[in-house]
């Protein structure tokens, strides 16, 4: 199937607002930020963060310039996924008020998102209710 003008153009703003989000991760995990001390830690985390709104963003804007089909069936995805993980991160924090379960930063919610996403996306083929 041929991507169109819409596809493309959220293809290269994904891959644009996550090179910059995996290259400062990929930064913190090696230690190249460990001299930064705050307000610079503030910093950076709003930098990090500035690229997790920048590609909900750009999956907005794909939403709106697709055509209708793709509008309603990547919207329901896009809802679907935001529930599950609402329910599973408010699940993992209740096991840890409740049950003693180790704790997990919020900072996974994002990439938790996606995983959702990835996976209710082959489920859902259509864009009735």
């Amino acid at each position: 199937m041929a991507m169109d003008s819409a596809g493309r153009t959220y293809v290269t703003r994904t891959i644009i607002f996550m090179a910059v989000y995996s290259a400062l991760n990929v930064g913190v995990l090696l230690d190249v930020f460990d001299s930064v001390e705050p307000p610079g830690t503030w910093l950076l985390a709003l930098a990090v963060s500035i690229n997790i709104a920048g590609q909900i963003w750009a999956t907005l804007a794909f939403i709106r310039d697709s055509d209708e089909f793709v509008r309603a069936l990547t919207a329901k995805r896009f809802i679907v996924a935001a529930g599950l993980t609402f329910t599973l991160a408010t699940f993992w924090g209740f096991l840890e008020l409740y049950a003693g379960a180790p704790h997990v930063t919020g900072a996974m919610v994002y990439p938790l998102f996606w995983m959702a996403y990835g996976l209710v996306t082959p489920l859902i083929r259509t864009s009735r209710a």
